[in-house]
């Protein structure tokens, strides 16, 4: 079944031309030189990006890649100004980015109802109102309006979460959401259960809350396109911090931790800048000398904690962490 969950669309975008302006002589019956009064052409209609809280995918716009703003009317006699063409509006998830073909950056939507003019209408000509003067008091011409703007546009969407869980396949991550917030991935004893990052946000103390981001499982050479981690790593690179799990069953939990950050290193060097936590998930397996000896494989300055989302073990101690991290 293909997933509704869509975080990069290529679109094309094309703006209104500005209207003409006109080149209309005033006729009355009793007014037989009654001079130029064309009036302007209007604005042809903008492309403009705007924030929508209530989106998460960028499908609608799978299905609708070609994108037109109406042309601006001409102008009419008696001075009257064309109508501006209507804007549109492409209505995407905040944390939506739209780039040129070149890759540079041309918006970035970060709260609901932000708007940004992608491409500008065209602009309306001037009438032959505009031309008259004392040695010329009869134009008979007035300005075509300008072309409006046209460009294929890149959109790519980076989830906004606070925290982001990075870790393998089957490391506990879509558990460690549903026992954290009101989420409900979709949970399976096999690799690549999660196909799209998933949302949730942690209530805390006194009323308050984070966003914790569950990112599909990265796997090794991840960053050089294998599995499902390279389409997903860009999510990461919104999250305040990112909390690494390691389960408890893993043989070799530093290299794993490793591992995971070499591949985040190599996809962005800058997400390695972030905060950083290190969770072992399922340690209801483990008693108190198992855990010793599994911190004895990290450095002395790691900080662990031992959580099992099945029995709650220190859900809260991790909330309190996290939430450190994120006010410090």
């Amino acid at each position: 079944m293909q997933s509704n969950f869509v975080d990069y669309v290529k679109i094309y975008c094309k703006s209104g031309h500005g209207g003409a302006g006109s080149a209309h002589l005033h006729r009355a019956k009793y007014i037989p030189k009654g001079g130029p009064d064309g009036g302007d052409g209007g604005r042809g209609g903008h492309i403009i990006l705007r924030g929508n809280a209530q989106l998460w995918t960028l499908l609608p716009l799978k299905y609708s890649k070609h994108i037109r703003a109406e042309n601006g009317k001409p102008g009419g006699k008696q001075e009257l100004t064309g109508a501006g063409g209507e804007d549109v509006y492409v209505d995407v998830p905040v944390g939506t980015i739209a780039k040129d073909e070149l890759g540079n950056v041309l918006a970035e939507i970060e709260e609901d109802k932000q708007e940004i003019i992608l491409l500008h209408g065209g602009k309306g000509g001037l009438g032959n109102s505009h031309f008259k003067s004392p040695t010329n008091q009869t134009p008979r011409y007035a300005q075509p309006g300008l072309p409006g703007e046209e460009a294929t546009i890149l959109l790519e969407l980076k989830l906004l979460g606070d925290v982001g869980l990075v870790g393998f396949p089957n490391a506990g991550k879509s558990t460690l959401l549903s026992a954290l917030t009101s989420a409900k991935p979709k949970i399976a004893n096999y690799a690549f259960t999660t196909l799209v990052p998933n949302l949730g946000i942690v209530e805390y103390r006194n009323f308050q809350s984070f966003v914790l981001a569950d990112i599909p499982g990265i796997i090794e050479g991840a960053s050089e396109g294998k599995g499902l981690g390279y389409r997903f790593l860009r999510h990461i690179e919104r999250n305040s911090v990112l909390l690494f799990l390691i389960p408890a069953d893993t043989e070799d939990y530093y290299k794993e931790y490793q591992i995971l950050l070499n591949e985040l290193e190599k996809y962005n060097p800058e997400l390695v800048d972030k905060d950083r936590l290190i969770a072992i998930s399922k340690s209801d397996l483990l008693d108190e000398e198992l855990e010793n000896e599994i911190r004895k494989t990290f450095p002395d300055n790691f900080k662990l904690i031992f959580i099992s989302a099945v029995t709650q073990k220190n859900l809260v101690v991790l909330k309190d962490e996290l939430w450190s991290l994120l006010h410090p």
